[in-house]
């Protein structure tokens, strides 16, 4: 009969063992984050009293969630949440789990925020883009809104609007189809699917299996979206605005082509910290 486990830190070497044999390749740092999120036990408790035990039926979640990981399912869809640029988002399957390539966007976009601007996220998934800008610069006054074409990742932005007290507007359509006419904005990001789609099979598990497809798919070349918005926003952003894009490694040549043939200047490119490519921004000189 096997020995049963009860201590708090038999219990969690136990659920990283799990990890490592299934090939988790953050085995150590998933299992300690399901561990936590059950729990609510610290690392200095953990470290402090690893001879603490915990109700059954904790020990029986926190198993079932290492289980659920064993099958590829995201973290943050077992914990529901997310950290992007310091605050907590929720999340689900349906929208994009926030990424910490995504903060050099709204890093970008921090450096060009004025007071009363008007920024508008287009797909806007959960709204961690528009939402952190929103709360980061509650002091100049800058209103925003978000669109999307789900309906169902709008309700997961809308709760998150709530949850952080922040007011932001948001809007269900394909690209700029429902945005108000004659409302021109300061500033447009958007980090669109800009995965071609043959290679969408060959992205791992998490990320093919679980994030949901209409985020991930930027049609043949990937660049069906990045297209659309330059071509579509000039109707929606004022002279001198800012237009800032997540993009794929090797789309930054093609996307800042695009801008220039559109009349944006001032195009440039920001690096990840893995030193890829991964924000091109311009402004919109409306000639």
């Amino acid at each position: 009969m096997n020995r049963k486990i009860s201590a708090i830190q038999e219990i969690y070497k136990e659920g990283k063992r799990r990890l490592e044999n299934a090939g988790i390749s953050e085995a150590e740092l998933d299992a300690w984050y399901l561990f936590e999120h059950v729990t609510g036990i610290s690392r200095a408790v953990y470290y402090g009293h690893p001879e603490r035990e915990i109700r059954e039926e904790e020990k029986e979640r926190y198993f079932y969630y290492i289980e659920e990981r064993k099958k590829k399912i995201p973290l943050q869809h077992l914990t529901g949440e997310q950290e992007f640029m310091g605050i907590t988002f929720h999340v689900n399957r349906h929208v994009l789990i926030p990424r910490q390539d995504t903060e050099i966007l709204a890093e970008t976009a921090l450096e060009r925020i004025k007071a009363g601007m008007r920024i508008l996220d287009m797909c806007t998934g959960s709204g961690c883009i528009l939402l952190s800008l929103l709360k980061l610069c509650r002091e100049k006054g800058i209103t925003g809104t978000g669109m999307d074409i789900s309906k169902e990742a709008l309700l997961v932005a809308e709760s998150n609007a709530k949850r952080l007290g922040i007011p932001a507007k948001f809007v269900k359509g394909d690209l700029f189809e429902n945005a108000e006419p004659g409302k021109l904005f300061d500033m447009i990001v958007s980090n669109p699917p800009y995965i071609p789609t043959a290679v969408i099979g060959g992205l791992q598990e998490e990320v093919k299996l679980y994030d949901p497809y209409i985020a991930l798919d930027g049609r043949e070349d990937g660049l069906f979206f990045y297209r659309r918005i330059v071509r579509e926003c000039v109707s929606f952003i004022k002279r001198g605005g800012y237009l800032i894009f997540e993009i794929g490694s090797e789309q930054a040549e093609a996307v800042m082509g695009l801008m220039e043939a559109a009349g944006y200047k001032d195009i440039g490119m920001k690096k990840d910290l893995a030193g890829l490519d991964r924000v091109v921004y311009g402004r919109y000189n409306g000639e």
